[in-house]
C-alpha cells in the first residue's frame, strides 16, 4: 500500500443532510468511483500546546494556520504504520507533509521528546515545527468513517464524505476502539471536496442546482469548542452545588 507525501490542494467542505448526500452521490456517479478501500476508519491524535496556542490561533482565521496529528487508518499495533501529518494553509490552499513511522516509533518520539528516526525534507519541516512550539501534547483524539471518491478520467479530483466524527480528551491509543463525543448532528455528513486545482463543471452544477454552500468546518476547532464549552458548564455546576 503506498501513500502520498506532500500534499498542495484546495480542500472545501460542505455540511449535507442525508437527502443531500443521495442527491451528491447521483451525480457524481458517471464521473466518480468509490477507493478500493471503501468505507474506512480514520483516527487521529493532534497535538498541541498546554494553552491550546495552535487551534485557538486557528480559530482566529488567520491567513496561515497549521496543526501537527498522528494519523492511522485502522487500529494500529506497534510495527503497524501510522502517518506523522504536518498540514498547514496559507490563504485557502492546503499544504500537507507526511512521514510514515511504525505506531510504537512514532508515539515514542512524542511522548518522550525524541527526535523523529529520519533524515529527510518533511522530517526536518516536523522537528522545527515541534522546536518552535516547544513542549507539544496530545491534545484530542478524533476518528471518524470516511468513503473516498476518486475521479474517473485520472484527474486529481476527490471528494471524501465523513461520517460518526468522534472526539475523546483520553485514552490516545491509535490502536483503541472508536467512541466519543459526536460533532455532527444525527443524519449529517461532512462533504470535503480536495483539488489541486479548479473542480469540475458537473459539480459546480450539482451544486448550485442542490443550493450548497461551504462551510468552514473543522474537526478539531469544533471538538476544542466542545471542550472549552463543557469546562465552562462544569465550573458553573460547581459554583452552584458550592453555593
Amino acid at each position: 500500500m503506498s501513500y502520498q507525501a506532500t500534499f498542495k490542494r484546495y480542500e472545501i467542505k460542505y455540511l449535507l443532510t442525508e437527502q443531500e448526500k443521495r442527491a451528491v452521490l447521483q451525480a457524481m456517479e458517471p464521473y466518480m468511483k468509490l477507493d478500493g478501500y471503501g468505507r474506512t476508519t480514520i483516527r487521529n491524535l493532534y497535538y498541541d500546546t498546554g494553552t491550546y496556542r495552535l487551534i485557538r490561533r486557528s480559530l482566529e482565521k488567520p491567513a496561515y494556520k497549521e496543526k501537527l496529528r498522528i494519523r492511522s487508518y485502522r487500529p494500529a499495533d506497534l510495527e503497524d504504520p501510522v502517518f506523522v501529518e504536518l498540514k498547514k494553509k496559507y490563504k485557502s490552499v492546503v499544504y500537507k507533509r507526511r512521514l510514515t513511522l511504525p505506531e510504537g516509533e512514532a508515539m515514542s518520539c512524542f511522548e518522550n521528546g525524541k527526535p523523529l528516526p529520519v533524515r529527510s525534507q518533511i522530517a526536518e519541516e516536523i522537528e522545527y515545527f515541534r522546536s518552535y512550539y516547544g513542549q507539544l501534547r496530545p491534545a484530542v483524539f478524533l476518528s471518524y468513517e470516511r468513503e473516498a471518491f476518486y475521479a474517473l478520467d485520472g484527474g486529481d479530483f476527490r471528494v471524501t464524505f465523513d461520517e460518526n466524527i468522534l472526539y475523546r480528551e483520553q485514552d490516545y491509543s491509535l490502536g483503541s476502539e472508536v467512541y466519543g463525543t459526536p460533532l455532527l448532528q444525527e443524519g449529517q455528513t461532512l462533504m470535503e471536496i480536495k483539488t489541486a486545482g479548479g473542480q469540475p463543471l458537473w459539480m459546480s452544477h450539482a451544486l448550485s442546482r442542490l443550493r450548497l454552500y461551504r462551510t468552514s468546518f473543522s474537526k478539531y476547532g469544533s471538538a476544542y469548542q466542545h471542550m472549552m464549552e463543557k469546562s465552562v458548564n462544569d465550573s458553573q455546576r460547581r459554583v452552584r452545588y458550592a453555593g
